[in-house]
């Protein structure tokens, strides 16, 4: 007998749906919080990490002392200890759907003529439709990303949020709770009304996967 097909999904043990599809790099660095789909050709960069340039105060201890204190040694462990924790780039929280082809890239800046990302925070039930590409620093929960948008790098898109299909969102933007954004730059156009909050409930999309 030919072999089973495998299905286009895999489930993990957190109820996350992901697609055989899909291109995942880094996924030691990435956190998934449960229940969430993953679709085809979805684009997640948890390889790029924030990079951190030694400190120049402990070399210029060495220079004075030929072995460094217990204190300084003892300082220089917790350091790097904080470097090996805080290697999540991707953080995804509950019920959230990735469409298919869109990105999810930590944000980046320069500071001090040195170019690092930043991590990439998302909230529960955040539904990002296809080809959107978001660097935010952080999405809020309840969150809608139209088709095709763009959220600049390091924005903040808060709670209860519908951002338009085809939307530049700026980057460094913060944009508030209960918000309809739509444009290019992307403005606040409109409120969320009372009707539409319970829609931004995912669920149910959830099952129907």
């Amino acid at each position: 007998m030919p072999p089973k097909p495998k299905g286009e999904y895999i489930e993990t043990d957190t109820g996350n749906k992901v697609s055989r599809r899909s291109q995942i790099h880094g996924t030691q660095n990435i956190i998934l919080g449960g229940k969430s789909i993953i679709q085809a050709s979805v684009i997640i960069r948890g390889d790029l990490k924030r990079t951190l340039r030694p400190s120049t105060s402990s070399n210029s201890s060495t220079s004075s002392t030929l072995q460094p204190s217990s204190a300084e040694a003892q300082r220089a462990q917790q350091q790097q200890q904080q470097q090996q924790t805080s290697t999540v780039t991707v953080s995804i929280g509950r019920y959230c759907f990735l469409s298919t082809s869109c990105v999810l890239r930590p944000p980046a800046k320069s500071y001090r003529g040195q170019y690092s990302y930043h991590p990439l925070k998302m909230g529960d039930h955040v539904y990002v439709g296809p080809s959107a590409i978001v660097e935010a620093a952080v999405i809020g929960s309840y969150v809608n990303i139209g088709e095709g948008a763009i959220v600049g790098s390091l924005a903040i898109v808060k709670d209860y949020v519908r951002i338009l299909p085809g939307t530049v969102v700026p980057p460094g933007m913060v944009i508030p709770g209960f918000s309809v954004v739509g444009g290019c730059p992307g403005r606040v156009v409109a409120d969320i009304a009372e009707g539409e909050v319970e829609e931004m409930d995912l669920r149910e999309l959830y099952k129907s996967i």
